[in-house]
């Protein structure tokens, strides 16, 4: 079956959306699909995970210098089953099962034509109040959205995984910024969602020793299950940073790489003195404007880089999760159907109870 515009014309279909209307208010609001135009498909959204980035827009309208000026569609992780195609459509075809990249660059500015999407200027990504009027997002039960954005889920793959190909998309960019971790040393900070996921990218691209710091045992313990070797609660084991200085006789016990994923002024300088050497550190966490220690950057001769959003990552995370090179399993808490969005959100907001929350959408229609 090829169904298009007549298909959503004739059932004059509706969906229901997870709407922010301001700090600490979600509603379930009712909206017309839309009709699909060419290159167009519709997914039937089966999860949808909870980020960090919805939960700021949750408790404080925004982050930094975004915030909401008008209700918006949450969500941007999700996965789902195809519905309908337009007529020239063949990436997917009714009855697939696909995770949905959310990330819509222009292809035309001067960063796209660059090769540098991620950057792009004209940048369309879901449930993002950076752009106003805001790009609404896809926590909802039915999308339309461009065929290109749709990676095909494999058999046997629960759709709970999947949804979470966006995050260990940023994890896997984040990788991909310090080069090659082939029998490198790397170390961890943070392990929320995207620490976590750094560590299993880490892991996937050959670094031969992971540790891993974080205040609390359990997000150590999901980290630990996403591949790292050695973990570190920094909150009660005081000393860490000590033992795993340079003392500039020997590499034992320091760092080539880290992944600072917590935005933490503490931590990146706590970090950065565990590197050994023309380490390389990359920043994916975001925290605000802090204090670096230029004569120990200068000293060691490391490299800082930053570490945005993902373009290419996408497809490689949904082929790691298809063919499970990255279990899941361990980031997932649980789901809940729309109607108890507010009850997903609080729990996903308390990190010693959660680590990833989903939406279940499917819930609603069943």
């Amino acid at each position: 079956m090829n169904e298009g515009k007549p298909f959503q014309q004739a059932l004059g279909l509706r969906c229901q959306c997870l709407v922010i209307q301001a700090p600490d208010d979600l509603r379930v609001v009712e909206q017309a699909v839309g009709e699909l135009a060419p290159g167009e498909v519709m997914v039937q959204v089966g999860f949808g995970g909870i980020c960090g980035s919805d939960l700021h827009y949750f408790h404080a309208g925004g982050f930094g210098t975004v915030r909401i000026k008008r209700p918006m569609i949450l969500g941007h992780e999700v996965a789902g089953t195809v519905m309908a195609v337009a007529d020239d459509v063949q990436r997917v075809k009714p009855g697939d099962r696909v995770a949905v990249n959310p990330s819509r660059p222009c292809a035309v500015c001067v960063y796209c034509l660059e090769g540098l999407p991620n950057q792009c200027l004209d940048m369309r990504f879901y449930g993002s109040a950076m752009r106003d009027p805001h790009v609404e997002g896809a926590f909802r039960n039915l999308l339309v959205c461009d065929a290109t954005q749709c990676e095909p889920v494999a058999g046997g793959v629960l759709l709970q995984h999947a949804a979470l190909a966006e995050p260990l998309s940023v994890a896997l960019h984040g990788v991909s910024r310090a080069g090659s971790l082939l029998g490198k040393r790397v170390l961890v900070s943070g392990c929320g969602p995207i620490g976590a996921l750094a560590v299993a990218a880490a892991r996937v691209h050959g670094a031969a020793e992971i540790t891993a710091v974080d205040l609390t045992d359990e997000t150590l313990t999901v980290a630990r299950a996403m591949g790292a070797d050695v973990t570190v609660n920094v909150a009660t084991d005081t000393d860490w940073v000590q033992r795993y200085a340079a003392d500039g006789r020997t590499r034992k016990g320091t760092f080539d790489v880290m992944f600072e994923c917590s935005g933490n002024e503490r931590a990146l300088r706590a970090g950065l003195d565990t590197m050994r050497p023309r380490g390389i550190v990359v920043q994916l966490g975001l925290g605000g404007d802090v204090s670096i220690p230029q004569n120990m950057v200068v000293g060691k001769e490391l490299s800082i880089c930053g570490s945005f959003r993902f373009h290419a990552e996408f497809a490689l995370a949904v082929r790691l999760i298809n063919e499970g090179r990255v279990d899941m399993r361990p980031m997932v808490t649980g789901a809940f159907p729309l109607s108890r969005a507010r009850e997903a959100f609080e729990l996903a907001s308390d990190r010693t109870k959660a680590m990833k929350v989903l939406l279940d959408f499917a819930a609603e229609i069943a």
